[in-house]
């Protein structure tokens, strides 16, 4: 399977079976309370499996309007957050993400969406910069605890591919804080961080050996730097832009080593896509 945005795969895991569900009479979780939310929910779930954001936009907007009391509602939020992502409305994203969390404080999610949402739109000289990272880690730790606590949301998921799901979900959540400590220069917290993200994933992400060789690079420990660049350079599922990264984190870490001019290599933005089967 090509990479996939977790979040979005898991929202259509947990409701389509609870609509089976519900028509067999044995519903868990959030469940149609009559036939045309039933369809209504059908059409938001067919609206993204279009990969169209005007069309899950209207849907999700659709349920949540006609049926305010839907159990759906902080999927329907979370999906039409995803779809002004899409449409590149980082705003709107932002304000569907956060009225996601508010119906379902639990919706880890929204919460992962929202740490690296918050860490994304922060600069070093943001008089609030602080303010702003230390909710992203709340986020990001909340994201974590409500992870760790969720039930499968498909039984046609196997406990491996749930097992796998989560441990992906969990190593974002601490690339995300990973990104914050970095972002404060808090290069060993930084470097902890990133390091569980890429022991903790079930399936390999170059973006977060990137950033923990990234931030080798920037605590001055340049041959642990060099070692993780080459590794990552090395793999051949690395995209091009994670390897020019790579290579550029390797030159400067190379110059740093050599006696030279100590040089910040970038690192790749925060949004990634998770995960590949």
């Amino acid at each position: 399977m090509k990479r996939i945005m977790i979040g979005a795969i898991l929202v259509l895991m947990a409701a389509v079976p609870a609509l089976l569900a519900q028509q067999k009479g044995n519903a868990k979780g959030p469940t149609p309370k009559s036939r045309p939310e039933a369809e209504a929910v059908n059409a938001l779930i067919a609206a993204q499996q279009q990969n169209s954001p005007d069309a899950v936009i209207t849907a999700a907007e659709n349920l949540l309007t006609k049926f305010k009391d839907t159990e759906y509602k902080d999927t329907a939020l979370f999906m039409e957050a995803l779809a002004y992502q899409a449409k590149g409305d980082k705003d709107k994203m932002q304000i569907y993400l956060e009225r996601s969390l508010t119906a379902n404080p639990k919706n880890f999610q929204a919460s992962l969406r929202l740490a690296e949402a918050t860490i994304q739109g922060t600069r070093e000289h943001d008089l609030d910069r602080d303010d702003k990272l230390a909710k992203a880690d709340k986020y990001a730790n909340d994201a974590i605890a409500s992870i760790n606590g969720a039930e499968k949301p498909n039984p046609a998921l196997s406990d491996q591919q749930w097992d796998e799901a989560k441990k992906d979900m969990i190593a974002e959540a601490h690339d995300a804080l990973g990104l914050s400590a970095l972002q404060r220069k808090n290069y060993d917290q930084a470097i902890n961080e990133f390091k569980t993200a890429v022991d903790g994933a079930a399936h390999p992400e170059p973006a977060f050996e990137v950033r923990l060789a990234s931030a080798y690079q920037q605590a001055g420990k340049n041959d642990e730097a060099i070692t993780v660049a080459e590794k990552v350079m090395n793999e051949q599922q690395t995209p091009q832009q994670i390897k020019s990264v790579a290579q550029a984190v390797r030159a400067a870490a190379v110059v740093a080593k050599n006696g030279g001019k100590p040089v910040t290599a970038p690192a790749p933005p925060p949004q990634v896509e998770i995960k590949k089967q």
